[in-house]
């Protein structure tokens, strides 16, 4: 089916077939909902911080702290809206992990406890996916309950039916 000849000022707008990946407001998709492009948009800048502070003169606090600003944030931003497979995680945990030992300059082959135990246990507190995609969802959720319109009246039911089943789970 050709595209439509939408026009703007006698302009022809550009138009995109509904598998050309776009990006609308920060996120990069399709128009058939394929997140994958924001995913790598994700792991990409996760590595770029990475490297960004293998030889960044600052202490290793201060590394780790711009990691977790120009690494995670772009998953935290994503996080609650974007569907990551447990290989996705993993891989993007890989690089965070990664991230914290560059910025303690110690080789990636060392043990990754030290930097995922919080500091009370002596460790570096690399944040969690799990941690930081629970907090996104919750402040997420926090969001859509504030309004009182059908996005209340839904995520309501979501929530209820969670509590639910992790009742059965606990029981």
């Amino acid at each position: 089916m050709p595209s439509p000849d939408l026009r703007k000022n006698g302009e022809r707008l550009k138009t995109l077939d509904i598998n050309d990946t776009c990006q609308y407001l920060d996120y990069w998709g399709t128009g058939n909902g394929d997140m994958s492009t924001t995913r790598e948009v994700v792991r990409e800048k996760a590595r770029v911080a990475r490297d960004l502070i293998k030889s960044h003169p600052l202490t290793p606090e201060l590394s780790a702290e711009l990691f977790a600003q120009k690494g995670s944030g772009t998953f935290r931003f994503s996080a609650a809206l974007i569907e990551w497979s447990q290989s996705e995680l993993e891989g993007l945990q890989q690089i965070w992990v990664q991230a914290y030992k560059n910025a303690w300059h110690v080789p990636w082959s060392s043990a990754n406890s030290l930097y995922t135990f919080p500091t009370a246990e002596g460790g570096h507190e690399c944040p969690l996916l799990s941690g930081v995609f629970t907090q996104a969802w919750l402040q997420h959720v926090d969001q859509c309950m504030r309004h009182e319109d059908v996005v209340k009246k839904n995520a309501s039911a979501v929530s209820t039916h969670i509590d639910r089943v992790a009742l059965q789970l606990i029981y």
